[in-house]
């Protein structure tokens, strides 16, 4: 039970003139015998914290940009009315900036045997779990100046998934992959092994496509058109160790790795390719595979949701038999990690061969914007130390990735927001030249 402000503003007032009427203990608490009478009726009165009934309802999962809205339903089962302050707690980084504490606390009325439902509406800033703590009951009474307060535990988890900004690239990748599997106008001849069709000859068409036993049973020249091969495998390998916790521009490495993948997840199994996913630094933090077509971009989602960046070192030769075992047939293997020149050179370099000897190998690398900037900055002293240092970093990572290539690895190495999008195009290109 707590005693209110306006019940201890009363006491402070009723106190002041005591020296005046009659000195001593004995005046004081003449004057405050009201008033202790009417806080303890005023407790009495109040609605019962301990016997309330809270469940929860709402969102159990959010993109992270989004609001979630969770309903708290109180009920009161007691005789006395229930007037209460309620604050329903959430972590921090539930909230953006601005939208903090105050979006929690509710004032709420109950009538005796009645409920009622109040909605905290949350604005995540980071993915993974926000569980819901402690919600906090102040109940008054009539007057005001008492109230009894108490705590319940309602369990509650709002997952925030990542953002998957760059879907909105995904409908020009997918009419370009429409264009490999020769159902639009465009005449593009896949370099697949699959035979789609016949159609007639148009100028432009190889010549190597013309199906001359077709042709001799008709009147026009017919060429045989192809498509991409389907049913492919695809394994998305996240390196979460430390390079991936670095921030380029506002978000972190591996965030920007995950939004790559996101998009080219979705675009390999609207292709008929199968998609798995391994997340690895010193061990494996997360692993999809065997799921449907349908199934298999929720999953990876609800699997990114919770991965943050490890503060270790890599562990390459771990990392590539994970690989292996999760891949024992033929696949496109696309490693999402770092082409600083240390890491590959010591981590990735002497397992390669491993992973090049059977699969087709794609790595995909987060470059910094800002190192772009630096390169054209003149003017002062300290402008042209930062455009050669710029120089020096942009030279290592192209000596660093032209190793890779002499293993048969293609490389990607793309800004935050064109690296989903290049990435999608070097699988679309492996894919019109059968490499897959």
């Amino acid at each position: 039970m707590a005693l209110t402000g306006r019940a201890a503003l009363l006491a402070a007032l009723g106190s002041l003139p005591v020296g005046i009427w009659e000195p001593g203990w004995t005046g004081i608490l003449a004057v405050n015998a009201p008033l202790a009478i009417a806080c303890a009726c005023d407790y009495a009165l109040a609605a019962p914290v301990r016997r309330l009934g809270l469940t929860r309802s709402g969102d159990t999962s959010v993109r992270l940009g989004d609001s979630a809205d969770v309903t708290l339903t109180v009920t009161n089962p007691s005789g006395r009315p229930l007037r209460a302050r309620i604050r329903d707690a959430w972590p921090p980084s539930s909230w953006q900036p601005g939208t903090g504490p105050e979006a929690s606390r509710h004032r709420l009325r109950v009538p005796p045997g009645e409920r009622r439902r109040l909605t905290t509406r949350l604005r995540p800033t980071r993915r993974g779990d926000r569980v819901a703590d402690r919600v906090t009951i102040r109940s008054y009474g009539p007057l005001g100046l008492f109230a009894r307060q108490g705590t319940h535990r309602v369990p509650w988890t709002v997952r925030v998934l990542p953002p998957f900004t760059s879907r909105k690239h995904l409908p020009s990748k997918l009419a370009r992959l429409r264009e490999l599997d020769g159902r639009t106008s465009v005449l593009t001849r896949g370099e697949g092994t699959e035979f789609d069709s016949l159609r007639e000859y148009v100028p432009g068409d190889d010549t190597r496509s013309i199906d001359w036993r077709a042709t001799a049973r008709q009147t026009a020249v017919a060429v045989r058109t192809w498509r991409p091969e389907r049913d492919r495998h695809i394994l998305l390998v996240l390196d979460t160790g430390r390079t991936s916790a670095g921030r380029v521009g506002d978000v972190p490495r591996l965030d920007a790795s995950m939004d790559a993948a996101l998009l080219l997840a979705a675009l390999a199994s609207r292709a008929g390719d199968r998609v798995a996913l391994l997340a690895h630094d010193r061990r494996t933090r997360a692993l999809v595979q065997g799921r449907t077509a349908g199934d298999v971009l929720p999953s990876l989602v609800n699997a990114m949701a919770t991965l943050e960046p490890e503060l270790v070192e890599t562990d390459a030769r771990g990392l590539a038999a994970a690989a292996l075992r999760t891949t024992p047939r033929r696949s496109l293997i696309v490693l999402l990690t770092t082409l600083d020149p240390a890491p590959i050179e010591e981590g990735l370099l002497p397992v390669l061969p491993r992973l090049t000897q059977r699969h087709t190998v794609l790595l995909a690398s987060v470059a910094d914007p800002h190192i772009a900037d630096m390169a054209t900055a003149r003017g002062t002293t300290d402008a042209v130390y930062e455009a050669a240092a710029a120089a020096q970093s942009h030279a290592e990572r192209e000596r660093t990735a032209e190793q890779l290539r002499r293993h048969g690895v293609t490389v990607v190495d793309a800004t935050p927001d064109t690296l989903a999008p290049a990435l999608a195009d070097a699988y679309l290109a492996l894919k019109a030249a059968g490499r897959l």
